[in-house]
């Protein structure tokens, strides 16, 4: 049986924290998360929303909050963003080069009774993050290097997201595989295929004019 798809808008495609609070109101009969992009210029560089913008979605959203830190030394503030309001906290693989304190930070993540994220970039094999999946409840594919929206789409995610899927098969894990990055209807449905739990669109939602109906197409 094929899982159903959730949809996770992201922030990115937003201009402001004004824009973004609308943007977020809208989508709450349709959207299954608010994806929000955390971004600093030590790791992608650009800037973009803080554990403040965060919270202001927060309250103007009854959809669950997944974080996407793209930052460098995200140890240091997955409490702020929880404290904010997520549900979702993903911290990226390529930002630890001490990988015991990327096992802390996950572990830290779930005692604060969030959900535990590890983030991959394209350049980054599923192979090398295996010792770390059982400390994480979402594992998110970038199928776009990180840090811009309305990029192309890179077809060796499927592949990813495929081996993912057995791995969890095989070892009766129980992770969410989350993929994000230049997606449209026709890719999504063999994201969803291949074992995705969680689209992420920034762009494509956005710039719609209907949103609800690019929400469901995706689905």
């Amino acid at each position: 049986m094929v899982n159903k798809l959730k949809i996770a808008p992201s922030t990115d495609p937003c201009g402001n924290v004004d824009d973004l609070c609308v943007y977020v109101r809208k989508l709450n009969n349709f959207a299954d998360y608010i994806h929000c992009d955390v971004m600093n210029k030590n790791f992608v560089g650009r800037d973009t929303i803080t554990d403040k913008d965060v919270h202001e979605v927060y309250l103007r959203t009854l959809v669950p909050l997944d974080v996407h830190l793209m930052v460098n030394e995200p140890a240091r503030i997955v409490k702020d963003y929880i404290s904010a309001g997520a549900t979702i906290v993903t911290v990226h693989y390529e930002a630890f080069k001490n990988k015991n304190k990327l096992v802390k930070t996950l572990k830290e993540i779930r005692s604060r009774k969030a959900l535990s994220g590890l983030a991959i970039n394209p350049g980054t094999d599923v192979i090398e993050i295996m010792p770390y999946l059982a400390y994480s409840d979402l594992v998110l594919v970038m199928s776009v290097d990180p840090g811009y929206s309305g990029q192309k789409f890179l077809e060796s995610t499927c592949l990813k997201v495929k081996k993912l899927k057995q791995i969890r098969e095989d070892y009766g894990a129980n992770y969410l595989i989350e993929v994000d990055g230049g997606i449209n209807p026709d890719i999504s449905k063999r994201l969803r295929i291949n074992g995705a739990d969680i689209i992420v669109s920034g762009s494509y939602i956005y710039s719609a004019e209907d949103r609800a109906k690019a929400i469901d197409e995706l689905r």
